[in-house]
C-alpha cells in the first residue's frame, strides 16, 4: 500500500523539478524604453525579437538569445544562402571549366538550329504566299472575283510569317542572354575552383 503512495509523491515531485529549476532562472531584456529588466516570469514576446539573457540563480549568464536580424539582415542571409545554393549548384553540374564551354557549344547550336528552321519556315511561308497572290492575280486578270478562302490563306500566310519572325527574335534573344549566362558561370566557376585550391 506503501509502495503507490511512494510512486505518486516521486513522481509528483519529478514533474516539479523542471518548475523548481526553472524558478531559479532569471531573464534579463531591454524594454521599449531601453530599460533592462530581470523577471523570474520569462519575456514578453514583444521585447523577444530584441534578444535576451538567460541567468541561473547566482546571476550568471547561461544562455544568449540574439536579436532577430533586421530586415536588411535577413536580406543579406536570404541573398548568401541563395548564392550558396547556386555555387552548390553550378560545382554538381560542371567540375572544370572546360566542361562550361562545351555546355554553351552545345546550347548556342541548339538555338542556331532552332533559328535555322524557323528561317527556312519563314522562306516557305514567303513562297507559299507569293503562289497564293499569283492565284489571286490570275483571277483579277481574268476579271473574275477573288475567292474568299484564297484570300483568307494569304493572310495566314502573313500571319505565319509574323510569327516566325518572331521565334527567331525569340531564339536570338534566347542566344544572347544564355550566352551572357554561360560567361557568368564560367566567372563564377572559376572563383569557386580558385578557392578549392
Amino acid at each position: 500500500m506503501r509502495k503507490p503512495v511512494l510512486t505518486c509523491c516521486a513522481l509528483l515531485f519529478g514533474s516539479l523539478l523542471p518548475v523548481l529549476a526553472g524558478a531559479s532562472e532569471l531573464y534579463r531584456y531591454t524594454d521599449e524604453k531601453g530599460t533592462t529588466v530581470l523577471s523570474r516570469q520569462g519575456v514578453p514576446p514583444e521585447h523577444i525579437a530584441r534578444g535576451y539573457e538567460v541567468l541561473n540563480s547566482q546571476g550568471r549568464v547561461v544562455r544568449v538569445v540574439p536579436p532577430a536580424p533586421s530586415a536588411e539582415e535577413m536580406q543579406e542571409i536570404l541573398a548568401e544562402k541563395a548564392r550558396a545554393k547556386s555555387d552548390g549548384q553550378l560545382l554538381r553540374l560542371y567540375s572544370n571549366l572546360d566542361d562550361v564551354e562545351r555546355a554553351r557549344e552545345r546550347k548556342m547550336a541548339e538555338l542556331d538550329s532552332l533559328i535555322g528552321v524557323a528561317r527556312g519556315n519563314l522562306q516557305s511561308a514567303r513562297v507559299h504566299q507569293g503562289n497564293l497572290q499569283g492565284q489571286a492575280a490570275e483571277h483579277e486578270r481574268a476579271g473574275r472575283q477573288v475567292p474568299e478562302h484564297l484570300l483568307a490563306q494569304i493572310e495566314n500566310q502573313k500571319a505565319e510569317q509574323e510569327r516566325l519572325k518572331a521565334d527567331i527574335e525569340r531564339y536570338r534573344q534566347a542566344r544572347t542572354e544564355a550566352d551572357a549566362a554561360f560567361d557568368a558561370d564560367r566567372d563564377r566557376l572559376k572563383v569557386l575552383l580558385d578557392r578549392r585550391q
